[in-house]
C-alpha cells in the first residue's frame, strides 16, 4: 500500500525527551485503510496523526499538467537566515531557488535530510517528504517574523506517488486574511516531478514584545 493522505494535529508543546507512541489500524480494508497514531509525553497527548493508505495497483501514470520542478541549485545555505533559531535548520541541507527563511513572500527550495530520523535506519520516502513539507509556512511567510508569528496547529499532505531519491523540492506560498487565519500551501517534487501537495492552517498573531521580543523559532 501507499500513503495517499497524511494529517498531523499538534495538540500542545512537544518536549525534547521521551515520548510514547500508540498506533493502530482504525479502519482495516483490502483496498483502503486508515491508520492512527498518538504521541504522549507523560500523561498528556501532544500530537496525533492519521494516514489513509490505498492499494498499489497496475494503473498507468498520466503525465502531470503542472510545470516540472526547478533545477537543483549548486549553492548550499550555510547558516540560518532571518533570525531563525537553529536546530532543525542545520539538520537539513537547503538549496534556495527563490525566497527563503526571513524573506517575505513565496519560496522554492530543494532540501534533503543530513541525518537519519532513527539512528542506523534508512529514512523512507514518506518520512523524507513529511520532514520537508512542514517548512512551507516558515519559508513563505508574508509578514515580518520580528513582529508576527504564524503557528500551524496541523499539517496535511496529499501524495500520489512515493518520492524517489533524497532530494525534495518545496514550492510554497502563504495567504493571510484579516481576522487571524492564514493558509500555507506547497507543491512537493522529487527530481523526477511532482509527488503531492501540502497545506497548513495558520494562526496569525502579533508577537509579544514586538520587534524587541524573542527571536522567531521554526
Amino acid at each position: 500500500m501507499i500513503v495517499a493522505r497524511f494529517t498531523c494535529e499538534i495538540l500542545g508543546a512537544i518536549p525534547v525527551g521521551e515520548l510514547e507512541v500508540r498506533a493502530r489500524v482504525a479502519r482495516p480494508g483490502r483496498s483502503v485503510e486508515l491508520l492512527e497514531a498518538v504521541a504522549t509525553a507523560g500523561a498528556r497527548d501532544v500530537a496525533c496523526a492519521r494516514a489513509w493508505r490505498v492499494l498499489r495497483t497496475d494503473s498507468q501514470s498520466v503525465d502531470s499538467r503542472s510545470a516540472g520542478p526547478p533545477a537543483l541549485p549548486r549553492e548550499v545555505v550555510t547558516e540560518p537566515l532571518g533570525g531563525w533559531v537553529d536546530g532543525y535548520l542545520s539538520a537539513v541541507e537547503w538549496r534556495l531557488v527563490r525566497g527563503g527563511f526571513g524573506i517575505p513572500g513565496p519560496a522554492t527550495v530543494w532540501a534533503r535530510l543530513r541525518y537519519p530520523l532513527v539512528p542506523d535506519e534508512e529514512t523512507g520516502p514518506l518520512e523524507r517528504v513529511l520532514a520537508i513539507a512542514d517548512s512551507g509556512s516558515g519559508l513563505s511567510g508574508e509578514l515580518d517574523f520580528a513582529r508576527w508569528q504564524f503557528i500551524n496547529p496541523e499539517l496535511t499532505v496529499h501524495l500520489h506517488k512515493a518520492a524517489v531519491g533524497e532530494w525534495i523540492c518545496l514550492d510554497a506560498v502563504t495567504t493571510i486574511s484579516a481576522g487571524g487565519a492564514g493558509l500555507a500551501t506547497s507543491v512537493l517534487y522529487d527530481l523526477d516531478g511532482p509527488v503531492g501537495l501540502g497545506a497548513q492552517s495558520l494562526l496569525v498573531t502579533p508577537r509579544r514584545g514586538g520587534p524587541s521580543g524573542p527571536s522567531p523559532a521554526s
